[in-house]
């Protein structure tokens, strides 16, 4: 009797089992549009943070960029710069939904440079941000994006 009654709890269509089921089947339906926008926003975060920092005293980011970083193939004071402008640009576009894949790309490619030349042991760090520029390359901004809304008007245009 005890073990009919504990199966009816925790399986079927109205236990526990069913519930959970029920719980990831509404899970599941939520919008990659809804999921997109904290994604977008969490990435812009981190790089919008970065570039305040760098720009609250240029001198130190070229010294850091000199000294600490030591991007290859790129002057110092180049790498300072081009960095600043990325970190500055790009969260501006993820939060606007605005050549989201573009700006995904290149904040990847910027965060394979940082985890590969500057700072390896980050890698806890950096994949998490991977993982999430990832998601927006290969899925995009979301109906919630001026990309969206700019591909709307270039389909009713053309």
């Amino acid at each position: 009797m005890m073990t009919s009654s504990i199966s009816s709890t925790v399986g079927g269509r109205g236990g526990l089992v069913g519930i959970i089921e029920r719980l990831y089947a509404r899970l599941e339906r939520v919008p990659f549009s809804v999921l997109a926008v904290p994604l977008r926003v969490a990435v812009a975060v981190v790089f919008w943070n970065s570039a305040r920092a760098h720009l609250a005293n240029m001198d130190t980011t070229l010294a850091l960029f000199e000294d600490e970083y030591k991007v290859p193939l790129l002057p110092a004071d180049f790498a300072a710069h081009l960095t600043v402008a990325i970190e500055v640009s790009t969260p501006i576009l993820l939060v606007l939904g605005l050549a989201t894949r573009p700006a995904a790309l290149l904040l990847l490619a910027m965060t394979a440079v940082i985890e590969i030349f500057v700072y390896p042991q980050a890698w806890p760090t950096h994949i998490q941000w991977v993982a999430m520029m990832l998601v927006l390359l290969c899925r995009g901004a979301g109906s919630f994006s001026l990309d969206h809304l700019i591909r709307r008007w270039a389909r009713r245009t053309s």
